[in-house]
């Protein structure tokens, strides 16, 4: 469904439950990322009554998400770290489309978001059938679900605002682009890291 070429290696998961106050932070500030985005679209789209509907949902969603991380955090006697770069969004980022028309950049917005979105939901996939802590399971297969949502909503928006290119040739695009720098991440105990 989500179309990507490389999935996560499970043993990931191993290096996740070394440390996972680390995961919940990153986690945390994922989502605090996720919302943002979607404020952010909203801001340079208010004119499009029908997305900016729907992204005020995800914004909410995804900070509804931020603060149950949050309270998993607290409830296990952690601490919420510092924000952390995320190398992995950070990369897809310089693959967007800088010239163009407006609802061109627009569209490749939204298609960085599914990317973002798929690739969250393919780790949390992961997380739920292979972490040992059966409460962490259960709660990253929860989000799966959500981020699956969330990727749906973003491609449909990007399909449906498209006009001056093809926007399934672009999302192929941005597929070849993540598998390309997606081996280099797996390593860390970061959602995308």
């Amino acid at each position: 469904m989500l179309g990507l070429k490389l999935v996560t290696d499970p043993r990931w998961v191993n290096i996740v439950e070394t440390n996972i106050e680390e995961i919940l932070t990153d986690h945390a500030w994922c989502e605090q990322k996720a919302a943002s985005n979607a404020i952010s679209l909203i801001t340079y789209n208010s004119e499009l009554e029908e997305l900016v509907t729907e992204l005020l949902v995800i914004a909410k969603e995804e900070l509804d998400h931020l603060q149950l991380v949050h309270n998993l955090i607290k409830s296990r006697g952690l601490t919420l770290g510092r924000e952390r770069k995320d190398h992995y969004v950070n990369e897809l980022f310089k693959f967007m489309k800088k010239d163009g028309s407006r609802k061109d950049a627009l569209v490749d917005r939204l298609l960085f978001s599914a990317m973002i979105e798929a690739r969250s939901c393919e780790r949390f996939k992961v997380l739920s059938e292979n972490i040992k802590d059966p409460e962490l399971a259960k709660f990253y297969r929860d989000l799966m679900i959500s981020e699956a949502g969330h990727y749906t909503t973003f491609l449909g928006f990007a399909r449906k605002y498209v006009d001056s290119f093809d926007v399934d040739k672009r999302w192929q695009e941005w597929i070849e682009f993540e598998t390309s720098i997606i081996v280099n991440y797996g390593k860390n105990e970061t959602v995308h890291g």
